[in-house]
């Protein structure tokens, strides 16, 4: 073969001569560049591809691993917290806010304001003016009946100090529930607001019986068996109690005793013992508030809401309170405007309060940035964003006395929170197949509870553990037994009936569905009251609707019934809500009877009250409220006469 030459150039070239040679270098690196190319813009390209794969398939993963980044920096430091020795408690954790930020205000009431040295002295003042009265020994329990004002604060401060466990009562309740809830803790002493003091003179024989004494806060009293206190406190020295007072506390101890609403009954106190407390310090914190924030507290201070998230919460945080008396939804923005208040709560309705004030064209001029609570329904949620502007809505889910809890920190509107699987392995839980009508978990022919599929109703249950442990109620073993539920999933295992009724969807989120014994059988079919309720009050003319199951004589399951208020300026038209509920409802769900009322009952924290409305039925002869029924004939709700009750009544009108 001849070789290729300088001479004859036109020969054709190898690729081992020289010029062959540099082509050939040329194309490799031509082809490495190349390369070289493609891979970068591979990886250009999943930069720019996986995050929107990722925002595509799986939305809430980075939510997910900032949660479960909290989550586990949250045990570490309760971890860490259980270790030191002596005993940290909530307590030790205020004091340690006090010597940080000493002149920071920690409470803004009215015109006053006091810094947490102001508070931590003043709590020291009632503490050493308790120790020093006779019948009064350090530990002894105390029942604190006062409304929303620092002397509350101040008071239970002092208790902690004294290494007395706190039964916070409701400030509304009187005579045999007043007692009830009193001896459900078996307290030495009562200290009340003077405002309450007609409330604690009708009791006033049966403590004075039981030897309990009886402090009114207050210079001067003049009833035999009440002390004035205040005058006590004004006069005591601010010195600070030595920790030996409280050497006998453990974390099992009982911190304070927080009652149930009573709206099926006389209230339940739920021991929360100092552990639990100590847990609670993190629920402010772990959603992003922090010492710059001022946090508006209107809830009432005798509930989980207003004295664990925001009391407590807030010494956590080191933030500033602005205590309010009572909610108030005219006053409730001003309010925030005049003290550039960042992080509100919510209970109940409360959202809905406000979206039903008239609207004002400085709606969205506040400084509020984050909303905490629970209870607020999807259409409140988007009508409350719509009108007071980007506020983000943090939802959650949780009992004062149960053992777990949710976090809707992925803001889905609707939704309490969202499961995951580290969370159910620290807290495990299921939702379980229910019969409302039964009233008890369906089981299986082995006596265990069947497992409700994803998408489907079921009562949420959770696993009684050491770190999710159930304490019960005081007093109550009765009541503390029937929350427990036994052979849930396997033989011998226990679990907390927290007896709500919820649904989770296929991304994971978990939606409340009803309470148990407010979802209704009727014509074998679920009825869950929210709902109902939810549609009623979406129509032109009605407030508010209180929706329950009312029993029929001859008629299997409960029929729906309806307590409701009218808007301001509407008038109840039978025709449009007949229209309405018909378009919205099917037919087992609509209610059939509807009782028109000035004001639906509600508790101080806004559940609605069921039990008083059941017991009367829809008896025109026991309730003088207007009332009416459903006609499907005329396409209307109609007046319910004395003779169309008693043709129901004698099962000549069948339902």
């Amino acid at each position: 073969m001849p070789r290729p030459t300088e001479q004859n150039p036109y020969l054709p070239h190898s690729p081992f001569s020289c010029r062959g040679c540099t082509l050939f270098t040329g194309l490799v690196a031509f082809k490495e560049e190349n390369r070289m190319e493609t891979c970068v813009s591979i990886i250009l390209a999943s930069i720019l591809i996986i995050p929107f794969a990722l925002k595509t398939f799986t939305p809430y993963l980075w939510a997910d691993i900032l949660y479960i980044g909290d989550l586990l920096r949250i045990l570490v430091k309760f971890v860490s917290r259980r270790m030191r020795r002596p005993f940290f408690f909530v307590l030790d954790r205020f004091l340690e806010q006090t010597a940080a930020h000493p002149d920071k205000p920690f409470i803004v009431f009215e015109d006053e304001s006091f810094t947490y040295t102001d508070t931590d002295k003043r709590s020291n003042k009632v503490a050493n003016a308790l120790q020093s009265h006779p019948r009064y020994k350090a530990g002894d329990t105390v029942a604190v009946f006062m409304g929303n004002e620092p002397a509350f604060m101040f008071t239970w401060l002092a208790l902690a100090k004294l290494g007395s466990p706190v039964a916070l009562l409701n400030y509304n309740i009187r005579t045999k529930c007043l007692l009830h809830c009193f001896n459900c803790c078996k307290a030495k002493v009562l200290i009340a607001a003077p405002e309450l003091k007609e409330a604690v003179e009708d009791v006033l024989p049966s403590l004075r019986e039981q030897g309990v004494t009886v402090l009114l806060m207050t210079k001067h009293c003049d009833t035999p068996g009440i002390e004035s206190f205040s005058d006590k406190v004004d006069h005591a020295a601010d010195t600070p109690l030595p920790r030996s007072l409280r050497s006998h506390i453990t974390f099992k101890s009982p911190a304070v005793y927080i009652y149930t609403s009573g709206t099926t009954g006389l209230p339940k106190a739920a021991v929360v013992n100092q552990n639990r407390l100590l847990t609670a310090l993190a629920v402010l914190s772990s959603n992003g508030v922090s010492s710059s924030d001022v946090i508006y507290l209107n809830l009432p201070l005798y509930h989980t809401a207003g004295f664990i998230i925001g009391f407590i919460g807030s010494m956590e945080t080191g933030s500033t309170i602005i205590l309010k008396r009572k909610f108030s939804a005219s006053q409730f923005w001003d309010d925030c405007r005049k003290y550039s208040v960042t992080v509100v709560q919510y209970i109940g309705e409360v959202m809905r309060y406000l979206c039903s004030t008239p609207k004002r064209e400085n709606d969205r001029d506040h400084k509020v940035r984050l909303a905490i609570g629970n209870g607020i329904r999807a259409e409140i949620w988007k009508e409350f964003l719509n009108r007071f502007g980007n506020i983000q809505v943090r939802e959650f889910y949780a009992s004062t006395e149960g053992n777990v809890g949710f976090v809707n920190y992925a803001g889905k509107i609707g939704a309490i929170g969202r499961v995951n699987f580290l969370h159910q392995k620290l807290f495990p839980y299921t939702l379980i197949k229910y019969d409302t009508e039964r009233d008890e978990p369906i089981r299986d022919a082995n006596g265990l509870c069947i497992e409700s599929a994803k998408g489907e109703t079921g009562l949420l249950v959770s696993k009684i553990t050491d770190i999710a442990p159930f304490v019960g109620y005081a007093q109550n073993e009765e009541q503390t037994e029937r929350k427990r539920l036994r052979n849930v999933l396997k033989k011998g295992d226990l679990y907390f009936n927290n007896g709500d009724l919820m649904r989770i969807d296929k991304d994971n989120f978990i939606y409340f569905q009803d309470r148990v014994g407010d979802t209704f059988r009727w014509k074998g079919e679920n009825v869950a009251t929210t709902e109902v309720s939810d549609i009623l009050t979406i129509s032109d003319c009605l407030k508010e609707a209180n929706v329950y199951g009312v029993q029929i004589p001859g008629h299997e399951g409960r029929i729906g019934m309806a307590a409701v208020t009218e808007k301001e300026g509407a008038q109840f038209d039978g025709i449009k809500i007949y229209k309405h509920v018909v378009s919205y409802l099917p037919s087992y769900a609509r209610p059939r009877f509807i009782r028109i009322q000035n004001a639906v009952e509600v508790t101080g924290t806004f559940k609605q009250m069921k039990v008083k409305l059941v017991e009367e039925n829809f008896d025109p002869g026991r309730i003088q409220d207007p009332l009416y029924i459903l006609d499907d004939n005329k396409k209307s709700y109609v007046p319910l006469t004395a003779q169309v009750y008693s043709s129901i009544i004698s099962g000549n009108i069948k339902l």
